[in-house]
């Protein structure tokens, strides 16, 4: 017998929640094959088996939630499941027959460039992946492209009934919500997700736990706005992609963090640990909630290296690939919500770290300069900080600092 556990979750991760079974008690499995999807509050996964046999029992059911080293499953590597008498065992294996066309279970799942939500989508509306076009990195199939692949059936017309022999309506065999009586309004109940409970409760640790303000600044996006566009070509031409904003404000958070280093450290007990290094997080939303990747290492980056490792990540939250690894660790976080059209916002720390920059949209607006009214291409930043170890002072003067090095990129170049 092979026992099948709860696998090492990551840092920090502890706890999973089962959210579905990929194969049942009395399937055969094969080394490497999955076998159940785990959903933990940084990414899903799948755990697989280690041995070849039949799966006997299933300890755990869906919806449950799980810890590290847990059972979860029994594999009888003799490949007959128990209480299976040997006759039927051996008939088994000829009595199986082949995968309907059309089936999600044509080929083998492990052969299939698929997300595990793209494969529990195909599977359960019979939808072959091997048809389905990939819109995901390297052609990976996403859940969307699964959906748009499920063809909705077209009721044949009938013909409108007799007032008299009007009946009430027969509830259709798909999975649509009921009908909900005339003068009543409905309600739905889904639980959260792993992630999101994570999140919430995160969110509010970091309030109760931290002595949390805001502070505000404008920042003249004039000049990195002309320089993007003087290096458009260069830079496309040399990098094969487009010179963003992004790095201009990660390379001033890190020259910044450098000159108030009290922003990139953290509280230990009564202790306050000074990290040399700058993990930089860079917030993202993934279709299951916020994720926040990390660039390791960030001060040692080229602009165009932080450029991939941005657009990277982007890649594959989108695509639901992201690892553990991506998502451990750092010590200083930058939000957009400016991508979304946010002019202004108050972005909630993310613990252990003390400080977050958020960042906004860019909007043309009347400010004076040198005496005179112009229109510039402005953008709010605010900076939430935790109190407890950083003055209104210091979080005031980051801010300005940051401010500085984004009017004048050139101060970038002398502090990379």
């Amino acid at each position: 017998m092979s026992n099948i556990v709860v696998p090492e979750l990551g840092e920090s991760v502890v706890e999973a929640r089962i959210a579905k079974w990929l194969k049942k008690p009395g399937d055969h499995v094969a080394v490497g094959e999955a076998v159940v999807e785990l959903e933990t509050e940084k990414i899903d996964l799948e755990v697989s088996a280690e041995k070849s046999g039949v799966l006997t029992s299933i300890a755990r059911q869906e919806g449950e939630d799980v810890k590290i080293g847990e059972l979860l499953a029994v594999v009888d590597e003799s490949g007959a499941a128990a209480g299976t008498p040997p006759a039927a065992a051996e008939a088994k294996p000829k009595a199986a027959a082949p995968a309907p066309h059309g089936s999600a279970n044509a080929a083998p799942a492990d052969d299939l460039r698929a997300t595990p939500t793209a494969r529990r989508v195909a599977k359960d509306h019979d939808v072959n992946l091997e048809t389905v076009q990939g819109s995901g990195s390297a052609g990976r199939v996403m859940k969307q492209d699964v959906q748009a692949a499920i063809a909705p059936p077209t009721p044949a017309p009938a013909p409108a009934p007799a007032p008299a022999a009007a009946k009430p309506a027969t509830p259709s065999a798909s999975k649509a919500p009921a009908a909900v009586p005339a003068g009543q309004r409905g309600e739905t109940r889904v639980r959260m997700t792993k992630r999101r409970e994570t999140i919430a409760r995160r969110l509010v640790e970091a309030q109760h736990n931290a002595a949390m303000l805001t502070t505000f600044n404008e920042v003249d996006m004039t000049a990195v706005m002309g320089l993007r566009e003087r290096q458009k070509e260069s830079f496309k031409k040399r990098y094969g992609m487009n010179l963003g904003i992004a790095s201009f404000f990660v390379k001033a958070s890190i020259a910044a963090l450098k000159a108030f280093p009290q922003l990139n450290a953290e509280i230990q007990g009564n202790e306050i640990v000074y990290k040399p290094y700058h993990d930089i997080g860079m917030a993202v939303g993934a279709e299951g909630g916020l994720v926040v990747p990390v660039l390791r290492d960030a001060d040692k980056l080229a602009f165009a290296e932080i450029e991939k490792a941005i657009r990277s990540y982007a890649q594959k939250a989108s695509d639901g690939t992201l690892t553990l690894e991506d998502l451990a660790g750092g010590t200083f976080t930058i939000t957009n919500g400016g991508v979304f059209g946010s002019l202004l916002s108050t972005p909630i720390l993310n613990p252990p770290q003390v400080a977050i920059l958020g960042l906004h949209k860019i909007q043309e607006r009347a400010v004076p300069v040198n005496g005179q009214v112009v229109i510039r291409p402005m953008m709010y930043v605010a900076l939430s900080y935790d109190h407890r170890i950083v003055d209104g002072r210091e979080a005031v003067q980051f801010l300005v600092k940051i401010k500085e090095f984004i009017e004048d990129p050139g101060h970038l170049l002398l502090e990379s």
